[in-house]
């Protein structure tokens, strides 16, 4: 609901007070905390280290540098702030850089109000309007950010080149008494950001040889990857030196927080879906394999919206499923996860180890790797070598398949493909023994678990199609090495 207009006398009597955007952020701030409120909604894995530092640095009245690989919520935690400030501001009606009516900057608003007073039109700013943000390209010019001189303006009001009126304010201007945020910020090139020098710690503006006293009141948050340091280009040294806090971003420390990210970004429908908590968490382990793998760039990093990406593909996978069986649910399996792939290959960068590899295998290996680290939670380690005449674990479930075999289809309803999985008794009993306090979904998903950890340490050969994965006897995997 907008606010109505009303004038500066009006809004004198009113007891507004006027303050610079870092005293109501700060205020804003300040009074969440006494509250015991969230300052940061969905910031998961920030609260003891990122949002301390956040907190700190508002209170110091600083601008700030978020610092970090990609896809470590940078520029989600720039956006948060926005509800830190007051839901209205008071403008002078017209000012194209949300002029104070209490401090006048341009030469707008000081004639109006030199000419009307206290009969000044007032409107309101909504906070969601106070909010301006620009990606740093190597094409941003001077013009962009801070302004230029408009001709069609000088000739419409025939008005000399001298006269500040004929000036186009660029993009910072018009983020007086808001947040500007300058995302990749080393990717702008070192001429424009020498531009933004005075900005920061004078306050004035230059445009075409207009030496402005302009005290633009600007909350100013950057954003970098370490990596544009070395790669892309760099901060220039004094621009750095303005800046007052540089805050170091992270990927979450735990599964447990990583799914809460992903569920909290995942666009997805879960009326006729349900998933695992296995599934949910095997999901997360591929990004923790990707960010340690040797076939993948750790500067570059591996982005959350892998995992968000892949969570969205898998559920798309399961009501592709839906449509194609016209079945009313289903569940979220194992062979599922081969959908993800194309989640995997687009967010990370190879090293040349992994070039060789090629990008689906690479993304095959780390679900590989991410399945073996979820099965080793629950079932004893897979021996790589077998003593003759020694029963281990899992020889009667590796004998079932000498004789045996089993298809587990994609399109196959959910009560035919967990009646193909129950028809191996061996993987039930080690179900029963192992995870026997699960839910039957749970119980379904650590099947397939298990089938797929035997065939990574070649105790089981399996292939596959378009439309399912085969199990049956590997014969390498049957002769007894003995001691080694």
């Amino acid at each position: 609901m907008m606010k109505k207009e009303i004038t500066f006398k009006e809004l004198k009597y009113s007891g507004y007070i006027d303050k610079t955007i870092n005293e109501e952020i700060q205020a804003n701030l300040i009074t969440r905390i006494k509250a015991k409120k969230p300052v940061f909604e969905g910031l998961w894995g920030y609260e003891d280290t990122v949002v301390p530092q956040l907190k700190k640095a508002i209170l110091a009245g600083h601008h700030i540098n978020l610092l970090g690989l990609r896809g470590q919520a940078k520029t989600k935690i720039a956006r948060s702030m926005v509800d830190l400030l007051d839901e209205y501001m008071p403008i002078v009606k017209g000012s194209e850089i949300n002029d104070s009516p209490f401090h006048p900057i341009s030469k707008y608003a000081r004639d109006l109000i030199a000419e009307k007073g206290d009969e000044t039109p007032i409107e309101w700013v909504h906070r969601s309007n106070r909010f301006f943000e620009k990606l740093a390209t190597p094409d941003v010019n001077v013009s962009d950010l801070i302004g230029d001189i408009d001709p069609i303006k000088a000739a419409t009001l025939k008005l000399p080149y001298s006269d500040e009126r004929v000036l186009h304010y660029g993009m910072i201007p018009r983020a007086n008494r808001s947040i500007f945020v300058l995302n990749e910020l080393p990717d702008l090139q070192a001429r424009i950001q020498v531009s933004l020098f005075n900005i920061l710690q004078e306050g004035d503006i230059q445009i075409r040889g207009f030496q402005l006293r302009m005290p633009l009141d600007i909350q100013f948050v950057f954003t970098a990857n370490p990596e544009d340091y070395t790669n892309r280009g760099s901060i220039v040294t004094p621009l750095k030196d303005r800046i007052g806090s540089q805050i170091f971003t992270h990927y979450p420390k735990s599964i447990e927080l990583a799914r809460k990210i992903t569920e909290q970004e995942a666009k997805i429908d879960i009326t006729n879906i349900s998933i695992a908590n296995v599934a949910k968490d095997l999901l997360e382990q591929v990004a923790f394999e990707a960010r340690n793998s040797e076939y993948v760039d750790a500067k570059s990093g591996v982005s959350a919206r892998l995992t968000i990406s892949a969570m969205e593909n898998i559920f798309a996978a399961a009501k592709l499923r839906l449509i194609e069986t016209e079945s009313v649910k289903t569940r979220i399996r194992l062979v599922d996860f081969m959908s993800i792939i194309p989640s995997i290959t687009g967010k990370i960068e190879l090293v040349y180890e992994g070039e060789q590899e090629g990008a689906d295998e690479v993304a095959k290996l780390l679900i590989d790797s991410a399945i073996m680290t979820q099965f080793e939670k629950i079932f004893p380690r897979i021996p790589k070598l077998e003593k003759e005449g020694v029963k281990t674990t899992y020889s009667d479930l590796i004998n079932w398949f000498e004789h045996n075999f089993i298809e587990l289809n994609y399109d196959d309803t959910d009560s035919e493909f967990n009646a193909n999985l129950k028809i191996v008794t061996p993987l039930n009993e080690l179900i029963k023994e192992y995870a026997s306090k699960l839910n039957n979904e749970e119980q379904s998903f650590y099947m397939e678990l298990i089938l797929w950890a035997l065939t990574i340490n070649n105790k089981l050969d399996k292939t596959e199609n378009d439309k399912s994965y085969k199990f049956d006897s590997n014969n390498i995997s049957q002769q007894y090495y003995g001691n080694n």
